[in-house]
């Protein structure tokens, strides 16, 4: 039997649901008796993400400061980590706004490393909401670019959120699939395909212009921070979430930044709470212990993306913190715009 670990690259834009489906088709894979890992990825430290794979017991390591392209040695170096948990299978899930994917990552991965992993298609997620938003009228430029770059070079695209949504916009390029992380709705029928080899990885490269696509990377601002506090009366970490996501969500749609993705969770020693938002005002997606008991301690992690300056949303991140009662420190942050991109490898 063929020994190496299928590699499952996924990509699409921040909020698609790329972390959810990752932990339903473990649920599926790990009830076949195979292990699984996870490698998430970043532009910064402290990701949110990686913390929540691993509180659902997935084997996880992360690739941070820059996207899979510009960190592919480290990419390589944290997928021979991870191979040793054994994995049947390693998921990789590319940073929300990257694109370039084939030419940079899967192309460099087939030619100089298929001896260490067999490669599955590059399944890009979209939300559907999203998707009829940034191919409407009148998108946002900058991120229609992104979007519109990342459904390029799919060799499969994958329409989530079918437990929302029966109307799609249409999107040419690759074959198209439905499918919904959150209930597991088609998620096993896209994995036997992808597992089945049936489609080639890495077909589809991109006619993309650099210095457009740093551009429309740098209108995004991102801050990633880790927070510790200690309150009193304790609360449960599910109101802890609920306060600071309810907060920062106001303080943003005040100030005028669009949210791409805010995230966050708390853990506590009764347990742990996450939740994300994807534009100002929307609904709340909550995972974790919502009974979790009220705890004096918590330790937040807190990833938020939007459109708009970095200093604008760190002031409105520190304010929205600063109303947490009792003591809190702010242990780590980082707000910027991301760099311009520069692939180690480029294969056309």
């Amino acid at each position: 039997m063929d020994q190496r670990p299928v590699l499952i690259p996924l990509g699409g834009f921040l909020g698609a649901g790329k972390t959810t489906l990752i932990l339903s088709a473990a649920r599926l894979l790990r009830g076949k008796g195979l292990k699984v890992a996870a490698i998430l990825n970043d532009q910064g430290s402290e990701l949110v993400d990686t913390k929540y794979v691993q509180s659902e017991g997935v084997d996880a390591d992360q690739v941070s400061g820059g996207c899979f392209c510009c960190r592919f040695s480290e990419l390589i170096e944290t997928a021979d980590r991870v191979r040793a948990f054994e994995p049947a299978v390693i998921f990789a899930e590319a940073v929300g706004s990257c694109a370039d994917i084939s030419a940079t990552t899967l192309r460099p991965l087939r030619m100089h490393h298929s001896n260490r992993f067999r490669l599955a298609a590059y399944s890009v997620l979209a939300d559907p909401g999203l998707a009829q938003e940034l191919t409407g009228s009148r998108p946002d430029p900058d991120l229609a670019f992104l979007f519109r770059k990342q459904i390029d070079e799919a060799d499969l695209i994958c329409f989530t959120k079918l437990d929302l949504y029966r109307h799609f916009p249409k999107l040419t390029g690759a074959p198209v699939r439905y499918l919904s992380p959150l209930t597991g709705e088609g998620v096993s029928a896209w994995l036997d395909e992808i597992l089945s080899g049936a489609i080639e990885t890495g077909t589809r490269t991109l006619e993309i212009d650099y210095e457009r696509y740093a551009g429309a990377e740098a209108s995004l601002a991102w801050l990633n921070c880790s927070v510790a506090a200690v309150v009193n009366p304790a609360i449960s970490p599910a109101q802890m979430v609920g306060m600071l996501l309810d907060d920062l969500d106001a303080a943003l749609t005040s100030a005028e930044l669009r949210i791409a993705h805010l995230k966050l969770i708390d853990t506590t020693p009764s347990g742990y709470v996450k939740a994300s938002i994807l534009k100002n005002g929307g609904n709340p997606g909550v995972d974790g212990m919502l009974d979790a008991s009220p705890a004096a301690a918590h330790e937040l992690l807190l990833n938020v993306r939007v459109t708009g300056e970095p200093e604008t949303l760190r002031r409105m991140v520190e304010a929205g913190i600063a109303k947490i009662p009792g003591h809190v420190e702010i242990k780590t942050m980082r707000c910027f715009s991301p760099a311009a991109p520069k692939p180690e490898w480029r294969i056309a």
